[in-house]
């Protein structure tokens, strides 16, 4: 049996699987191979690994992971989480077998809810951007249009020192990517401009919140505390798909869903710990 599996292996699940092999806790890292951030070039805002392409940082952590021998990495996805009585879990895995565990940590993330206009989804993380932390300054001294939303006017004055030029456009109707930039299309009005930042929807990438019943908050992620659990005891997550309390909104983040993956992992051992008979000698 497992103390954990870790479902998920972006960077909440990595560094969380990390925490727990460093504890010499026997851990399965679970990787489907799907992630949000696979559309982008690079991570940026990221200390020692601004730029680096996304893959490349999976790459290296999972380096990294060979140095803890009591961590099994599996490129297998997840099906069904079932609860095992009051002796912990069950994981049932694509490939047909079953992972026993103490523990379950979720990391799968979310997932994005990109509108139906021509040419979104093939220019998503290329010239089409949520987070002006992560692909602002890319733009410097180029041409910038937010499409119209709650928060256009307060990335107008994010820009103001960054892009040659900003503004707010309506409701994107189409988009197409020619040798003169990126042509964005309003009705029948269209600009040509270097990168476009949307706000779109998302949802949960993975099913498990709701096959446990999960409390949820409004935003549509996973309800936790400050270190990851969530409302049924054995059952943590960490990253995108996880909001504290304390929060007003999820963060998009690669440090930040690290973060939350390593106290998510503490977390998920103290879980361990408190349910097995741990002898303590003087």
């Amino acid at each position: 049996m497992f103390d954990v599996v870790v479902i998920g292996a972006g960077p909440a699940g990595l560094q969380a699987a990390q925490t727990l092999g460093r504890m010499h806790r026997p851990t399965l890292l679970l990787d489907s191979g799907s992630y949000r951030n696979a559309p982008v070039d690079a991570v940026h805002n990221v200390l020692t690994a601004d730029g680096r392409p996304p893959a490349r940082l999976r790459e290296l952590a999972r380096q990294e992971l060979r140095a803890y021998r009591d961590v099994q990495v599996s490129d297998t996805a997840a099906l069904v989480v079932d609860r095992h009585g009051g002796d912990g879990f069950s994981v049932r895995l694509a490939d047909g077998s079953s992972a026993p565990t103490r523990a379950v940590l979720l990391a799968t993330g979310l997932r994005d809810l990109l509108p139906d206009v021509p040419g979104m989804a093939e220019q998503w993380g290329r010239t089409v951007f949520m987070c002006p932390f992560c692909h602002g300054h890319e733009l410097h001294g180029r041409r910038v249009v937010v499409e119209e939303n709650p928060a256009a006017r307060d990335l107008v004055a994010m820009f103001e020192p960054i892009a040659r030029s900003v503004d707010v456009v309506p409701t994107v109707t189409a988009l197409a990517k020619r040798p003169d930039g990126l042509h964005v299309s309003s009705g029948r009005s269209t600009v040509v401009v270097d990168g476009l930042f949307v706000h779109v929807e998302a949802e949960q990438a993975a099913p498990f919140a709701a096959q446990l019943g999960l409390e949820m908050r409004d935003t549509g992620c996973i309800a936790v505390d400050s270190h990851g659990r969530t409302s049924v005891p054995g059952i943590f997550a960490a990253g995108d798909l996880a909001q504290a309390d304390d929060m007003t909104a999820p963060v998009h983040s690669v440090l930040a869903a690290a973060y939350a993956g390593q106290l998510a992992a503490t977390s998920a051992l103290q879980h361990v710990l408190h349910r097995r008979d741990v002898r303590v000698t003087s």
